[in-house]
């Protein structure tokens, strides 16, 4: 058994660490990773707001309070709500560009500012937010009003406008890509305005942005022009690749590969959670808009920590339950009563690397399985309308039971979910923690055995 866990570990090791590891150090990762933690503020507080405005609709003994106090003020208090998840991907191209800049200077050795990368992003983003046709030789702004689209100059209006909200991050990302590629090949090259020594440091940064600038809008107009011409825009363009790696992610065995590898990455010391859900992020928050809108998609908002990893990666909320009060070993009993109120909060590094999980061959399979376990469980009861899916953002520390039932918009049967999740995760633990358990109390025994 040893042995050909050690076989499992070093072909994780040399297959799947390494490369996730590269991977992980790219610098449009990196740029991603830190946009998608900058967003959490924005995406949690628009969804608090969004779920007082349908509480009626899943408490209706609340509706005639509703009709007589918050309804009447709800264009006010949705503000909050178009302020942060209505633009959502501005905010993706702000960290982004910044970001991105930032790590190019640093590595590059170029003197390129983070400010005027995030702002030179953002013109780059908003030149492709508004809607273009090619008709009779010119090009003109498109105009739509009707019952089913509003698109006024261009520019598409529900609830504020609607390409700057979570559809628009993919373009917001492609486009800082590009704006902050030719910033940082303008200052390599020295195509830039060179201001006198004396000049104040912020004039002169200005001034050394400025053609990069320059071509950046012109390159974006050659783009944006050459895909009007041919009858579609960079958001049409960007949907199609995207559109296949989302759907991919919202099959049930996407997403079993999914957890595989974000668990075969802890299990050989990486913070698997950390690497793939960062590139997951856009897709989860992009879904998690389409269920407000209807939609029914189990893989959005805070799935993972709503229904599969509760406790943390390898779903071990049970685990810490069981080995805190009915450990044999004191080992385990020390470490479970250590680490339940963490748990429940979804933080459980003290177990991973404790217990420890980390190359431990006999908490390996458990580690991969139960959340695979929880995950379907949970895919399933959302995709046939079993529960309603997650259609609100909640912090990831929101404990389970409670997370899935804010998330869902006030579905107790989210809550019911949650908790049977928690018990199909540890039935898949219990054998082989009661082994490990048993292992180490007998070693205990003889260690006392033996100092006696």
């Amino acid at each position: 058994m040893d042995n050909s866990n050690n076989k499992l570990f070093q072909f994780l090791n040399n297959h799947l660490m390494g490369p996730m590891g590269k991977l992980a150090q790219f610098r449009i990762v990196r740029g991603v990773m830190a946009a998608g933690m900058a967003t959490i503020p924005f995406t949690v507080v628009g969804s608090m707001f969004l779920i007082i405005s349908v509480l009626p609709q899943s408490f209706p003994f609340l509706k005639g309070f509703f009709a007589a106090s918050f309804d009447k003020i709800a264009p006010l208090y949705m503000l909050a709500n178009t302020a942060t998840m209505g633009v959502l991907s501005l905010y993706f191209c702000l960290v982004f560009g910044y970001e991105y800049t930032k790590i190019q200077a640093q590595e590059e050795h170029i003197d390129v500012n983070p400010l005027n990368g995030a702002l030179i992003s953002m013109m780059a983003f908003f030149m492709c937010v508004p809607e273009l046709a090619f008709k009779g030789g010119m090009v003109t702004l498109i105009n739509v009003f009707n019952d089913k689209s509003k698109i006024i100059d261009g520019w598409e209006m529900g609830g504020g406008v609607t390409r700057l909200g979570a559809t628009g991050i993919f373009t917001a990302i492609i486009m800082s890509i590009l704006a902050v590629k030719i910033y940082a090949l303008c200052v390599k090259k020295q195509w830039t305005i060179k201001m006198p020594d004396t000049v104040p440091t912020g004039v002169s940064r200005s001034f050394t942005a400025l053609i990069p600038t320059a071509l950046i809008a012109l390159t974006v107009m050659v783009i944006n022009g050459a895909l009007i011409a041919l009858n579609t825009d960079i958001y049409k363009v960007v949907a199609v690749p995207f559109s296949f790696v989302t759907n991919l992610t919202n099959t049930w065995a996407g997403l079993l590969v999914i957890y595989f590898l974000m668990h075969a990455l802890w299990i050989v010391g990486i913070h698997g959670a950390t690497i793939v859900t960062s590139f997951l992020t856009p897709i989860v928050l992009s879904n998690m808009v389409t269920n407000q809108h209807g939609g029914n998609i189990p893989f959005a908002g805070e799935f993972n920590n709503c229904f599969v990893t509760i406790g943390g990666s390898g779903a071990t909320l049970g685990l810490v339950i069981f080995i805190a009060f009915f450990a044999k070993s004191a080992q385990l009993g020390a470490l479970g009563k250590v680490c339940l109120v963490p748990a429940f909060f979804n933080i459980n590094e003290p177990i991973l690397f404790g217990m420890p999980v980390v190359y431990n061959p006999y908490t390996a399979i458990p580690f991969f399985l139960a959340p695979m376990s929880s995950m379907s469980v949970a895919y399933f009861s959302i995709k046939y309308h079993l529960v309603n899916p997650p259609k609100f953002q909640v912090a990831w520390p929101t404990p389970g039971g409670l997370s899935g039932f804010v998330g869902s918009g006030g579905d107790w049967r989210a809550f019911v979910l949650a908790l049977v999740c928690v018990l199909v995760a540890f039935a898949i633990w219990y054998p082989f923690i009661k082994f490990y358990d048993n292992k180490l109390f007998v070693q205990e025994q003889q260690s006392e055995s033996a100092a006696a």
